[in-house]
């Protein structure tokens, strides 16, 4: 397996929760809980935090992280690829900085997806939708697969719309935003230009797509909770406290 390193992309100016990167939850920043669990899958050589703001990096090298200091940059793919640029690992793993309850083994299974498949350029995570409200959360990004198990597309919308009885099957399956990518591909995507229908729908993996660029989907059982509000900090201050992996390092 060549090299993979985990980056995460970090920055203070959140629209909805500010500086939550930084948030203390069980006693560490978020940004520890994610950093430790990431250097934990399994297959991962080195993991890294990539900011533009300083105490983002002084709360990383406080804790023996590695950081580096980036430009400013519109998208975590941006930040992800002026990282990459310096790199010379062959898969890169994009691990949003909002995870702090992040499984260890979704980002090994993502990264696993490369073994023994030289034709692969990018790879991300899906699990099954179960409850009608998720299924109909714009907030919630749907993907549809074909039988190889690769994206056909992403959408806010409910994909599949069901007309008639699906029987046991999952409603769908919700899409995790994790990304593993071959360094090249990682490169040629942030140079790329918004698609049109990245543009519609505000999803960055439709550029892939709509490139050519083929995504192999890996499914997991869960997803782990996000943190966007503080209605989100609170609630996974709740489960990280009960969580034996967030009390150590």
């Amino acid at each position: 397996m060549p090299d993979v390193v985990a980056i995460i992309p970090a920055r203070y100016a959140s629209t909805r929760l500010p500086g939550k990167a930084l948030a203390p939850i069980a006693g560490m920043p978020m940004i520890r809980h994610v950093y430790e669990r990431a250097r934990r899958a399994a297959g991962i050589a080195r993991t890294l935090v990539a900011t533009d703001d300083h105490r983002i990096a002084d709360a990383v090298r406080a804790f023996g992280g590695d950081v580096v200091m980036t430009g400013a940059h519109a998208t975590g793919t941006d930040r992800l690829a002026e990282v990459a640029a310096g790199l010379d690992a062959a898969i890169v793993v994009n691990v949003q900085g909002d995870l702090p309850l992040l499984d260890p083994g979704a980002v090994s299974a993502c990264v696993a997806a490369f073994r023994d498949a030289p034709e692969l350029a990018m790879a991300s995570l899906m699990t099954p939708i179960r409850e009608p409200s998720e299924h109909a959360n714009p907030n919630v990004v749907k993907v549809v697969t074909g039988a190889d198990g690769y994206a056909l597309y992403f959408s806010r919308s409910p994909l599949p719309y069901w007309r008639g009885d699906r029987g046991a099957r999952p409603l769908g399956h919700r899409h995790i935003g994790l990304y593993a990518y071959r360094r090249a591909t990682l490169l040629a995507l942030a140079a790329a230009p918004r698609s049109p229908l990245e543009r519609a729908e505000e999803l960055e993996q439709l550029r892939a797509l709509e490139g050519g660029v083929r995504i192999r989907m890996v499914e997991v059982d869960s997803a782990p909770p996000e943190v966007d509000t503080a209605e989100d900090l609170e609630r996974v201050r709740r489960l990280v406290e009960g969580s034996p992996m967030s009390t150590r390092p």
